[in-house]
């Protein structure tokens, strides 16, 4: 389908980025089945944080959609799905103007919380909002610095399935910072793969990705360590007196070593995307199968 053909809700459809979305989802369904298995779940306070996440994530993708433009990541070199800015099927102060909205009614959704969590929630709203936009925006972006990975890690692993244990449990506990880190992991694999695709096109642009800085080897074993760690954590949850149903994610065995094989061997922009999608799945897939596993 041309450019021209499309429709308003599919030019702004794609600008979600709907292979990212299950980075914003998984970490609220594993936060919110371990404060079900404590006998703690709120559905109130987890479908805000929900909300909260998805929002964020696609704020944090408008956001990259402008300022990737901007700076001249985003060109008619860049092999991958399209981008609306860099496309022109958007113009780049609505693009800008869209991402500051969606940031907004994050914001407001996140002040929700605030019943169930407190003040200090604004502090995690903010920071959550400053460093989307900080990802590919402001003098020091953190994505052209090589610190993309640990940003997906912090927030969409330790802050957001930390955030909705605590707003639904009270409290923090070691069970939810361990479930925080394979979704951490698994998210920022989402990343690795994107920037495995753009080695090429991010030098050129200057944007300092891990995968820029250290190569396509030191990627392939960052996504197999991630890999490595996020199906021995059920092993660990298992030890630590759940039951046996936590290691339904060990079942994603297979896949991952298919994973691992297609990143190796990839040798086309479109098998490299397939992954990208593929790798959303698993983390998906994981989510949903440690959810179960701890809430049984």
């Amino acid at each position: 389908m041309s450019a021209t053909t499309l429709s308003f809700w599919q030019i702004w459809g794609g600008a979600t980025r709907p292979r990212t979305l299950p980075a914003a989802v998984a970490p609220v369904l594993v936060g919110t089945a371990l404060a079900a298995h404590d006998g703690r779940l709120d559905f109130g306070a987890a479908g805000l944080c929900l909300l909260f996440a998805l929002l964020i994530q696609i704020g944090t993708n408008f956001a990259n959609d402008y300022y990737d433009f901007v700076q001249g990541a985003d060109t008619a070199a860049r092999v991958g799905p399209r981008r609306a800015v860099a496309a022109g099927l958007v113009r780049p102060e609505v693009m800008r103007s869209a991402m500051i909205v969606v940031f907004a009614i994050a914001f407001a959704a996140g002040l929700g919380l605030i019943a169930w969590g407190g003040p200090w929630l604004i502090v995690i709203g903010i920071a959550s909002i400053v460093c989307g936009v900080a990802y590919t925006g402001g003098p020091w972006p953190l994505g052209y610095n090589g610190l993309g990975d640990v940003f997906v890690f912090i927030f969409f692993g330790l802050v957001a399935v930390g955030a909705t244990y605590f707003v639904q449990a009270g409290r923090l506990t070691a069970d939810a910072l361990l479930a925080a880190v394979p979704v951490g992991l698994l998210a920022a694999n989402i990343l690795v793969v994107n920037n495995y695709r753009d080695v090429e096109t991010d030098t050129v642009a200057g944007k300092r990705t891990l995968v820029v800085r250290f190569g396509r080897g030191a990627a392939r074993a960052q996504f197999v360590g991630s890999l490595v760690v996020a199906l021995a954590m059920p092993l660990i949850f298992w030890t630590r007196g759940f039951s046996a149903w936590c290691l339904l994610p060990l079942l994603l065995m297979p896949v991952a070593w298919r994973h691992v094989r297609s990143l190796k061997e990839s040798k086309t922009p479109g098998e490299l995307i397939a992954l990208l999608g593929d790798t959303g799945k698993f983390l998906a897939g994981y989510a949903v199968l440690l959810s179960v596993g701890i809430w049984c």
